[in-house]
């Protein structure tokens, strides 16, 4: 089964958790300090919002799914959409779980993420790092070797700062 991921950064996150579980007529699965998720099954979205952040909005996009093949198959689809950009995160603890991800980033420059999660994690991951270590969007060096951060496929070059501060 596949279910439809969004993951907004929100400022205030009692304010929304109260807005979010009166819109969905239902509390969050999980709820902590800093983040809240519902796994909504009509329609099947796992909706998530947090203060971790870099803007307020749209954090990514996604795609959850329940077995390896699937996010396999997500994979291919992903390396031919990207023209083999994709950014294979692997294993990593983001979110509080555990999970097996990798990355691509569409033309308007929102990031999109194909996962399986195997397990809960006491911790929600590292918000900026290298791209095995960053939690949510990952983070890379640029191609010219300047160490701008981007997400996959994102130049850096012309911005005054690079994403990852």
């Amino acid at each position: 089964m596949k279910r439809f991921h969004v993951h907004i950064a929100v400022e205030d996150l009692a304010a929304n958790i109260e807005f979010y579980s009166k819109l969905f007529g239902s509390e969050p699965a999980k709820q902590r300090v800093d983040y809240a998720k519902w796994m909504l099954d009509d329609p099947a979205v796992n909706f998530a919002i947090s203060t971790r952040g870099h803007e307020v909005g749209v954090n990514h996009l996604g795609v959850q799914v329940s077995d390896t093949g699937e996010l396999a198959r997500l994979r291919e689809y992903a390396d031919a959409a990207s023209n083999e950009t994709t950014l294979d995160q692997g294993e990593a603890a983001c979110c509080y779980a555990r999970s097996e991800k990798h990355w691509t980033v569409d033309p308007q420059g929102i990031a999109w993420e194909h996962f399986l999660t195997m397990d809960d994690a006491e911790t929600y991951g590292t918000d900026t790092g290298t791209p095995m270590t960053a939690c949510c969007v990952p983070l890379r060096s640029d191609a010219d070797g300047t160490g701008d951060c981007c997400v996959p496929g994102e130049a850096q070059s012309n911005k005054a700062e690079p994403c990852c501060g």
